[in-house]
């Protein structure tokens, strides 16, 4: 209540002689100070969320191959990869999907149908995982247009950008040029790479590192290798000189640490095996490779998970110290 312009019964004007604006003044140094403290945590926040880690640093995405998990579902494949902490994933030419039986049903990965390609794309984004795979394979290619035209087109239908193959020879290199053919006609029309990829020899017709650059001699820089390079040891080769050998071919690793040379080897945690691991990533640095290196565990196929654990966390380490 006012009674000729004063303040009565307890009634404040806003602005009285200086004293309030203090209060004014008070207020918004308050919320100024408040302002800027938000924007620094804000900035903070976008630091914390943009900052690389090593690998990102070096240009690498550290994933799990789903054939890792082969006695399992591709769902449970995802969570077991998603509990060790991984956030890519390859998948393999052939997938485990879960049938009314409570057994696996295995589909060809390209052929999978749009209901169970969109469900596993759910799951992954459900478990923190990139729901788009680093790369698909390994798949079979012939030098039937038709039939490998069926591969790039499940590819395209995951968004997936990198095919891991064996293109299909028969065993004998006069072969290799039309299926090579084929294969980079599909890669260019697709804008898909093909990583060959290699299993132990002398069996298989791309065991040594020279197939693979026969293939790819002269050809689109689509087309390369996907280096499985325990593969190389269990055929008595050196995968440090493998992978010099394919420099500026390699598109993607099957990532591996062996406890012996040669054919009865198997997998042990990263660092730990006679692999020369550390050089392998070493050389993957000097080649400026910038890719997928993918873990294949295949070992304690129902209880790998710590080991693999063990892999990421070395993997982590060796990168910090690669990216100084």
């Amino acid at each position: 209540m006012r009674d000729g312009g004063k303040a009565v019964d307890g009634d404040r004007p806003l602005f009285s002689d200086g004293q309030e604006p203090c209060l004014v003044q008070s207020c918004g140094l308050l919320m100024k100070n408040s302002l800027i403290a938000f924007a620094a945590f804000s900035l903070l926040g976008l630091a914390s969320a943009s900052a690389e880690t090593a690998a990102e640093k070096l240009g690498w995405t550290l994933a799990v191959h789903s054939y890792t998990f082969q006695k399992f579902t591709i769902f449970e494949a995802i969570d077991k990869t998603a509990a060790i902490g991984i956030q890519h994933m390859s998948i393999s030419g052939t997938v485990n999907l879960p049938s009314p039986e409570n057994n696996i049903a295995k589909s060809p990965t390209p052929s999978l149908s749009n209901q169970a390609a969109e469900a596993i794309k759910a799951h992954m984004k459900e478990k923190g995982i990139d729901p788009v795979f680093v790369n698909m394979g390994v798949v079979k290619p012939t030098v039937d247009e038709a039939e490998s035209r069926k591969i790039f087109e499940g590819a395209k239908k995951l968004g997936i950008g990198v095919l891991v193959a064996e293109p299909e020879t028969h065993g004998k290199m006069e072969e290799l040029g039309p299926v090579m053919d084929v294969v980079e006609k599909l890669a260019k029309e697709y804008n898909i790479k093909v990583a060959i990829h290699n299993h132990p020899g002398p069996k298989n017709f791309y065991w040594n590192p020279d197939t693979i650059l026969a293939a790819v001699k002269g050809r689109s820089p689509l087309l390369g290798s996907c280096a499985d390079v325990g593969h190389w040891v269990r055929s008595g080769l050196d995968p440090v000189d493998c992978l010099k050998k394919l420099e500026g071919r390699v598109i993607a690793l099957h990532f591996k640490d062996l406890n012996e040379p040669g054919p009865n080897a198997h997998d042990v945690p990263w660092g730990t095996g006679i692999s020369n691991a550390k050089g392998m990533l070493a050389e993957l640095k000097r080649q400026n490779f910038h890719g997928a290196i993918c873990v294949e565990y295949e070992t304690n196929w129902e209880t790998s998970s710590p080991e693999i654990a063990e892999c990421a966390k070395w993997f982590e380490v060796t990168c910090a110290e690669l990216a100084k």
